[in-house]
């Protein structure tokens, strides 16, 4: 299963999909508990509402809070999460000279970048203010964007020849900064679709950073002439921290589904696939396997349908970086506290035991507010189009709407009615 022995001596319980429960009813939402200036609201075409508060963290960099989504035909405002921030860039080097955690170490926060109209086309550019730990001063930079963009098609359907196209184009509500460290810029993104979908990505761009060595020993790529300019290769191990904060209350649950396949019996036509679903019910550190994926479920708010509202876990491509301990699997979920701010180097104000890292977190509590770490590396070796500048390079992840609506939220009003196993009242 892939799971830690903490994760699988913590009394997981596994059992079939759940079948539906009753309807019962959600608080509702608060609304965005910040002044107009840090305060994120955008309806998009399709008519859903992202809102959400922002702030500027001296290590962190941009943290958002309060997130809620309202799509059209939903009376009030839906909470996805209490918070969301990075948790730490890792950045090891092949050669084994340097190891470099950016957000604790590099002074992330205090490289965020003024941002031109044209990078922001369509938007607002907010002024933040960032403090320098070291000279205990601050400044003001023009460095966070919030603007919208089209995505391609949200659907499209067309029964038969003759019938009419139903089709819309999605659009994003898309919050992100620039931060500079070292060669590196990286573009931390948070992007908000129509349908409830958030994706959390981060590109690197900028510039590489160089070395003289001869890169035929495998530990780095020449991007000069023949066998000149070697350049190091390395990692970027990203970690996010998501504390969900479902339908107003942080008393989420944690569900693992995994699904086997067998041969086909005789007489059958393909092979079966049974889903099974784990209670997640203390902390654990999991690894993505081919047929798994997990969800945080609303402990108090359900859909119109009656079904239990949660988000899906989407974790994208990623490259698993074997070299330390917390960076062996990719996602982590720990009860929360709140000095658990960052996946390595935590600093060790809160007290005793501050400064380990999230894999050593993992120790048998009882995950009663489940916080979210998704660990995504990508080993970077370099290429002579990595010059100049390098394009960008992403990473990042999704957690997916799973039964918060009972339709999809942008269906056009003659299809409505189709909810369920549906047949054609013509």
């Amino acid at each position: 299963m892939g799971l830690t022995v903490a994760g699988l001596a913590a009394g997981l319980t596994t059992g079939t999909a759940p079948a539906a429960a009753e309807p019962k009813a959600a608080p509702a939402a608060a609304a965005a508990e910040c002044s107009a200036a840090y305060r994120i609201e955008q309806k998009l075409a399709g008519g859903t509402t992202w809102r959400m508060c922002w702030r500027y963290d001296n290590k962190a960099g941009l943290v958002l809070e309060n997130i809620s989504y309202q799509p059209k035909g939903e009376t009030r405002p839906i909470k996805v999460l209490n918070s969301a921030r990075l948790g730490q860039i890792h950045v090891p080097y092949d050669d084994g000279q340097h190891e470099y955690d950016d957000l604790t170490g590099e002074g992330f926060a205090q490289g965020l970048m003024p941002l031109a109209p044209a990078e922001c086309p369509g938007g607002t550019i907010r002024s933040v203010k960032v403090m320098d730990a070291w000279n205990e001063t601050s400044s003001d930079v023009t460095g966070l964007c919030s603007t919208t963009r089209s995505r391609g098609h949200a659907y499209r359907m067309q029964t038969d020849p003759e019938s009419k196209v139903h089709q819309a184009q999605g659009k994003d509500l898309l919050v992100y900064t620039v931060n500079q460290v070292g060669w590196y810029e990286y573009i931390t993104e948070w992007r908000f679709q129509d349908d409830g979908t958030l994706h959390m990505n981060v590109g690197a761009t900028g510039s590489l950073s160089w070395d003289d060595y001869d890169a035929g020993d495998g530990r780095g790529w020449p991007i000069g002439k023949g066998r000149k300019a070697a350049a190091t290769s390395h990692s970027h191990n990203a970690f996010w921290r998501l504390d969900f904060g479902l339908d107003g209350s942080s008393r989420n649950r944690v569900e693992q589904y995994d699904s086997a396949v067998t041969a086909p019996a005789p007489g059958q036509e393909a092979p079966t696939t049974k889903t099974t679903r784990t209670k997640v019910t203390k902390e654990l550190a999991g690894d993505a396997e081919p047929y798994r994926w997990w969800r945080v479920v609303s402990a108090i708010g359900r859909n119109k349908d009656g079904h239990a509202r949660s988000y899906e876990i989407v974790p994208g491509a990623s490259t698993k970086y074997p070299g330390r301990s917390y960076t062996k699997h990719d996602l982590y979920f720990t009860q929360y506290n709140r000095c658990e701010l960052f996946a390595t180097h935590n600093p060790g104000a809160c007290g005793a035991g501050a400064g380990k890292s999230v894999d050593k977190w993992v120790d048998g509590q009882d995950l009663t507010h489940p916080v979210a770490w998704m660990n995504i590396g990508f080993h970077h070796i370099a290429r002579d189009e990595d010059q100049q500048p390098m394009p960008v390079h992403w990473q990042g992840f999704s957690v997916v709407p799973r039964d918060v609506t009972a339709m999809n939220p942008l269906t056009p009003a003659d299809l409505a009615w189709q909810n369920g196993h549906w047949e054609d009242r013509g």
